[in-house]
């Protein structure tokens, strides 16, 4: 369980407000997607607070329209790159991962995308695209740099990824 205390060390540029909306449900997704180990809690803690600026972002600041038109991303019909940008602590982008998360968490994301702009399918999602990367198994081994790769496709951030790894770390009691 990661206490609110344990969750400003992490975020030292998280605001108290934020940190109170999401630590419940942060906590929530650990058990529903076994990031259960001190190790996994902070090499997600981590990509999240990249990914969502330390809880300020669950829509992508960008208003999508890069991705119009990627058909990588699934986006096929018109409007699809602004319908569908990056939302969710992980920032969940485009029409296909909206479906196949959406699916696995039980809920309309193509019809209501903005669901992700919620605190709890917002920290769920994230711990969605964590398990369907197999990150535990690789934040267990030590593998921080590969969980990097694994998470945004390379290597984007990786300063301030580190950093939050380490505040993480220090967080969670890891020595």
């Amino acid at each position: 369980m990661i206490s609110t205390m344990q969750l400003k060390v992490a975020m030292p540029f998280a605001t108290d407000n934020n940190i109170a909306r999401f630590v419940q449900p942060l906590n929530d997704t650990c058990d529903e997607f076994s990031i259960t180990t001190s190790q996994c809690q902070a090499v997600f803690l981590a990509q999240i607070t990249v990914e969502s600026g330390s809880l300020r972002y669950v829509r992508e600041i960008a208003d999508g329209s890069a991705y119009e038109d990627r058909t990588d991303l699934g986006n096929t019909q018109t409007g699809d790159g602004r319908r569908f940008p990056g939302r969710g602590l992980g920032q969940v982008t485009g029409r296909r991962n909206y479906t196949v998360c959406g699916l696995a968490l039980g809920l309309d994301l193509v019809a209501q995308p903005e669901l992700l702009e919620q605190p709890g399918p917002a920290a769920r999602s994230a711990g969605w695209y964590w398990h369907t990367r197999n990150l535990s198994v690789v934040a267990d081994a030590g593998r921080f740099g590969t969980a990097c790769r694994l998470w945004n496709g390379g290597f984007n951030g990786l300063d301030e990824r580190i950093i939050s790894y380490l505040n993480a770390r220090r967080a969670l009691g890891i020595t």
